[in-house]
Parts: structure tokens; sequence; C-alpha cells
């Protein structure tokens, strides 16, 4: 019998040429750039990075369809943004302890938002990468809580949301209000409530602690070479525990690749605002490929996220040696809360066997 030719990294690598998006990504481009050369003229750049994540986080959970089902999904990601920026930018350069306490306490909250739906899961996974960037940025600048700008990052988080929102409801009222389709449609659009099992707490309670444990080594030790880990623990990590297989390893392979190409354009590009384009670009990539193989997204969305993390740092070959090493070990803390995802399932499993 001859070998299956899609298996292993083949399977891991293989692209759906139907579900590549070009225009989509041009469209990233656009909401990511736009800020950047607006707040470039006015010299408040310090702002891009919570304006532009604001737009595109709101902007990915528009679900589509009516426009007040639509307004309620794009408001409550705007609204709970706002907070969690703050909380973000108040706490990264404070005590280590209280950032590893907020670290584990966003995430547990992303973990039980299962409960309303995969749509509700995808956003707070979107707010937890956020809320770990927002919480590298003072602690990289070394930034004090009372220098840290948290209520001006967290207006800044508001005003990207408002204008996001502010752009559908003009659209939506040139096209006579009509009902509209999901700008990605592959996220899922399941906003029903779900009953919270066991199995999904305890799961919820291990990727809490796996992100606080990574978040302990790069604040507690004072590594400032260790803040990709956090991130690199996340992406690595299975968003829900009924997450297929295959996926679960795209996800590691992706945040491999994304840790590669962001360390090679942080030692190749010593511009700030080329870096800015790069993340800009990275994230057009990764919504170009959405559709079309799940692991070369995770790539695009790891490398823009681990540049933005850098972004105020400067770079030489050994730190980013040691970041790449770190980030290893946050895909190795990601591993092991797969196998023990793999061992909670089974435990499940043989319970709802038994009766």
């Amino acid at each position: 019998m001859s070998p299956d030719p899609k298996t292993g990294l083949a399977k891991v690598f293989q692209v759906n040429r139907q579900g590549i998006n070009l225009t989509r990504g041009l469209w990233v481009v656009g909401i990511l750039l736009v800020p950047l050369v607006v707040l470039g003229l006015i010299d408040q750049e310090k702002y891009w990075l919570s304006i532009a994540f604001a737009i595109l986080s709101v902007a990915l959970m528009d679900p589509g369809g009516v426009y007040q089902h639509r307004l309620r999904a794009m408001a409550g990601v705007g609204l709970i943004g706002v907070p969690l920026t703050a909380l973000g930018f108040a706490v990264g350069g404070g005590p280590w302890g209280i950032v590893v306490l907020a670290a584990v306490v966003v995430t547990l909250l992303a973990g039980l938002a299962m409960k309303f739906g995969l749509h509700g899961m995808t956003a707070a996974l979107l707010l937890n990468s956020w809320f770990l960037i927002a919480i590298s940025v003072p602690a990289s600048e070394h930034l004090t809580p009372a220098h840290s700008g948290w209520w001006q990052q967290a207006l800044a988080w508001a005003i990207g949301a408002a204008l996001w929102i502010g752009l559908t409801s003009v659209v939506w009222l040139v096209r006579g209000r009509q009902a509209q389709g999901s700008h990605l449609p592959e996220v899922p659009g399941d906003m029903s409530v779900t009953a919270l099992t066991r199995s999904v707490i305890l799961f919820a309670v291990i990727r809490a602690v796996a992100i606080g444990i990574a978040v302990a080594i790069a604040f507690g030790l004072y590594l400032p070479n260790a803040d990709w880990m956090p991130i690199a623990t996340l992406v690595a990590m299975k968003a829900s525990l009924d997450q297929a297989a295959l996926a679960a390893e795209q996800r590691i392979v992706g945040a491999l690749i994304g840790a590669l190409v962001a360390t090679f354009l942080l030692l190749t590009v010593d511009n700030k605002h080329v870096l800015e384009v790069a993340i800009a670009i990275l994230g057009a990539f990764a919504a170009t490929f959405r559709a079309a193989n799940y692991a070369i997204y995770c790539a695009g969305v790891a490398a823009a996220v681990l540049i933005a993390e850098d972004l105020p740092n400067p770079t030489n070959l050994g730190t980013e040696a040691r970041r790449v090493a770190f980030t290893f070990i946050g895909l190795g803390i990601g591993l092991v809360v797969l196998v023990l995802a793999g061992l909670i399932q089974k435990r499940s499993a043989r319970a709802t066997a038994n009766g």
C-alpha cells in the first residue's frame, strides 16, 4: 500500500488554494497602515498598537447579519478591550506578582468564554493575546504604572473601536440598511450560550496556569528576553478542548515559524517605521491565508504579535537567540498543555460512556 501523501508536514502545510483571499489581505493592510500614517503626522505613534489592535479585533469579530446583531458583537469586544488595555499597561511595569495574577485571571476568563459560543471564544483569544502585548510594552520600556500612560492607551483602544463601528454604521446606511456577510466567515459565528462542563473548566484552569508560569518566568526573574514566551505558549495551546489535533499541530508549527520570521526581521531591520509596516504586512498575510492553511495563518499572526511586543527594544544576535530559546520553552509549555488536554478528553469520554 502506498503511503498517504497527506500525512505529517504535508498535511500540516496543505493549502486550499480556493481559500486564498488577497482582497481581505489588502483590506487588513489598510486597517493597520492608515492609523499609522495619521498618528505619524501628529507625532503620536505610541498609540498605534492600541488603536490598530482595537480596529482589527472589532473588525474580525463582526459576525455579519443584521446590523443590530453585528453592533452588539463589535461593541462587546470594543468595551471589554478598554479596561483590559488599561489593566495591561497599568500593571505591566509594576510588581511581577500582580502581573502574573492579572495574566492568570484574564486567561482563565478567556477560557471560560466558551460559555458564549465559538464566536465568544475567538474574541476572548484575541483579547487575551492583546493583553499579553499590553503588559509587555511598559515592562520593556521600564515604565512604572505612573508613567505607562495606561488611561491614554485605553482611550486609544476606545477610539480605534469606535472608528471601526462608526465606519460600519456609515456603510450600513449607504447600503440601505441591508444585512451584510462576515468579513471573516471562517471565524465561527456561533454565539449561543452553552453550559460549561467540568472538563472545559479544568482545561481553562490549566491554560491559565500555563500562561501564569510563562509570565512568572519572564517577569519574576526579570528576563526581558523572555517576553516572547507567554505569547508562544498562548499561540501553541489549543484554543478549546475540542479543537482538532491537526489544528493543534498547525498552531505549534505556525508559532515556531512566526518566531523565526520575527527574529529575522528584528535582526535585519533597525527602523521602527519599517517594522511597523512589517506588522501590517504580516497581518495581511495571515488574513489572506486564514481559510487556505491554518499553520500559515498562525505563522503570520505569531510573527506580527512578536514584532509588536519587541518594537521598543533594540536588538542584536545574542538577544534574539535568547528570545528564540525562550520561545521554544513557551512552545514546550504549550505542548504539555496539549498532552493534558488529551488526557482530559479521554477521561471525559470514559465518564460519558459509563453514564
